[in-house]
């Protein structure tokens, strides 16, 4: 059992949600999140899902399909 299935807070500054996800803390704050923590950023939906549309974090996927491409 992980710590979002027990329940663990949002770890951005001024929320106070459910986590649904659990993301290593460089990559949220390269992608203009302002969160708290050491090691782990957990993120609540709405959250999860402002990460995800940022700009740093498609052209990480883009590079990432660039990498694996046959």
């Amino acid at each position: 059992m992980g710590r979002v299935s027990k329940g663990i807070k949002c770890s951005v500054i001024g929320c106070d949600k459910e986590a649904v996800r659990s993301l290593p803390i460089d990559k949220v704050t390269a992608a203009g999140l302002k969160v708290s923590g050491s090691r782990r950023a957990y993120l609540c939906k709405e959250h999860y899902k402002e990460y995800r549309r940022s700009p740093a974090v498609k052209r990480e996927k883009m590079i990432e399909r660039w990498r694996y491409r046959v």
